[in-house]
């Protein structure tokens, strides 16, 4: 019987032992961070920044796996992180629609929400800009000339929360635009063109050209430092306090101790001279909200989220 019981534990103690071994040796082997953008924009430089961090810190390969599909679905780089094992070793760099939308789009493996997030990082310079020469230099001048005139706006697609933004806040300011479109790019040409009048793009596609435009609006938390005269939506109306942000998430089931690790050399890094200094070449917000301020942000972002798709989806 004691010959029995004694293999009995021994048993036991091999049987959990690798998986004591895991938790205690992350990160072990390659990590990848995924990023559902094409290389180049601002969650993928600063991903790799952290990637880079990641692999000097513990020793170990660590990179940015670049997939397409963005933050409209069919999210393609949310269902690989779904699907792979709830270990750290793949890690989404994901903008807000993905545990916003994700759940609610037909895709079996976004529903219920696989996620928790480590943390969120960064939010995007939109803004709402026009020609210094046009007709109108503020919000309330723009809606009273588009009554009777014809604005043009362009934006990056219906799908984005930046647009959803920009079209709600005109049904609720009285800005009628006679028309929409979506563009691949919109610079200092888009307008230069007549392409557009008005257009929703962010502060470095149109840096170079920044003294002719006239920013009407910051689709951000706080005013933008390359424009610090234009309101942000939230100043005007306090209940669309919504903007197009990324973070950091992982499989719910991943061990805290391996989440620990992953948040410290992020916020490490965007606290950092060097993710300081992109901010403020470019005017995003680059700052480290744990945890618990991302689920928070998150649940309030969905109520904010809803109402904007009500005003937009509105006659």
């Amino acid at each position: 019987m004691k010959l029995s019981k004694l293999v009995s534990v021994a048993a036991t103690v091999l049987a959990l032992a690798p998986l004591s071994v895991v938790a205690e040796d992350y990160p072990s082997r390659p990590v990848s961070f995924i990023v559902p953008w094409p290389p180049g924009d601002l969650e993928d430089l600063l991903t790799r920044m952290i990637a880079e961090e990641f692999q000097e810190e513990y020793g170990v390969a660590a990179a940015v796996v670049n997939k397409p599909g963005g933050g409209g679905g069919p999210f393609p780089g949310a269902v690989g992180v779904a699907n792979a094992p709830a270990d750290g070793y793949t890690v989404g760099s994901f903008v807000m629609s993905v545990p916003l939308s994700g759940p609610h789009v037909g895709i079996p493996e976004l529903a219920p929400n696989p996620f928790e997030p480590i943390g969120v990082f960064l939010t995007y310079p939109f803004v709402v800009a026009a020609s210094k020469n046009a007709p109108y230099q503020t919000i309330e001048e723009l809606a009273e000339y588009s009554q009777n005139n014809t604005v043009l706006l362009g934006h990056y697609g219906t799908y984005l929360t930046p647009t959803k933004i920009t079209l709600a806040h005109a049904k609720e300011v009285g800005i009628n635009y006679s028309k929409d479109a979506a563009y691949d790019l919109l610079d200092c040409n888009s307008i230069k063109s007549g392409d557009v009048d008005v257009m929703n793009t962010t502060i470095p596609a149109i840096r170079p050209c920044l003294e002719d435009m006239n920013v009407l609006l910051a689709i951000t938390e706080e005013r933008i430092s390359l424009a610090p005269n234009a309101p942000t939506v939230a100043e005007a109306l306090p209940k669309m306090d919504l903007t197009l942000w990324n973070g950091l998430f992982v499989h719910k089931d991943t061990p805290a101790d391996v989440r620990d690790k992953i948040a410290a050399v992020a916020e490490r890094v965007v606290l950092g001279e060097r993710a300081q200094k992109l901010a403020n070449d470019t005017g995003a917000g680059v700052y480290w909200q744990n945890a618990a301020e991302a689920t928070s942000r998150i649940e309030k972002d969905a109520q904010t989220y809803g109402w904007v798709n009500e005003i937009v989806s509105s006659n």
